[in-house]
């Protein structure tokens, strides 16, 4: 299992990151090699992915949100195996550092070279970046979802 840390602070309020990483089906707008995700349910998700010219689909579910906090996970279906965390931290009124803890399983050689690498953590960053720039250019999240799990 591969274990990915990484952060990155963005020049927006708390409660409009968290509840712009609570938009699954955005992620495609800043997450390379995500096709689409469908919110099937309040906790699962299905994700139909394409990095490196492998396609992949796969369910994840929610296993724990806690508004403003936390977004854990874990994979329940599918060739892809990952569990991970993302948690929210208020800098200032309009600062929020986002810190991604990710656990992964890669499948196959090819994946496994990659990893080794560092494709995956050099793509982490560059989603974590994305999604900076996502939020910070809208000026605003797209939605939100303030439950808990």
């Amino acid at each position: 299992m591969s274990q990915i840390e990484e952060s990155v602070e963005v020049a927006a309020p708390l409660s409009a990151v968290y509840n712009q990483w609570t938009q699954f089906e955005e992620y495609p707008r800043f997450m390379s090699g995500v096709e689409r995700i469908e919110q099937r349910s309040p906790t699962l998700t299905h994700w139909v992915t394409q990095v490196g010219g492998v396609r992949r689909e796969f369910d994840a579910e929610v296993t724990e949100q806690i508004p403003d906090e936390r977004v854990a996970w874990t994979t329940v279906g599918g060739e892809v195996r990952q569990a991970g965390v993302v948690t929210f931290h208020r800098i200032s009124d309009d600062r929020t550092k986002v810190m991604l803890q990710l656990e992964l399983e890669p499948h196959g050689v090819t994946e496994q070279v990659g990893d080794k690498l560092g494709f995956v953590r050099r793509q982490a960053v560059g989603d974590l970046e994305r999604f900076k720039s996502f939020i910070e250019k809208r000026g605003t999240e797209t939605g939100g979802w303030r439950g808990q799990v």
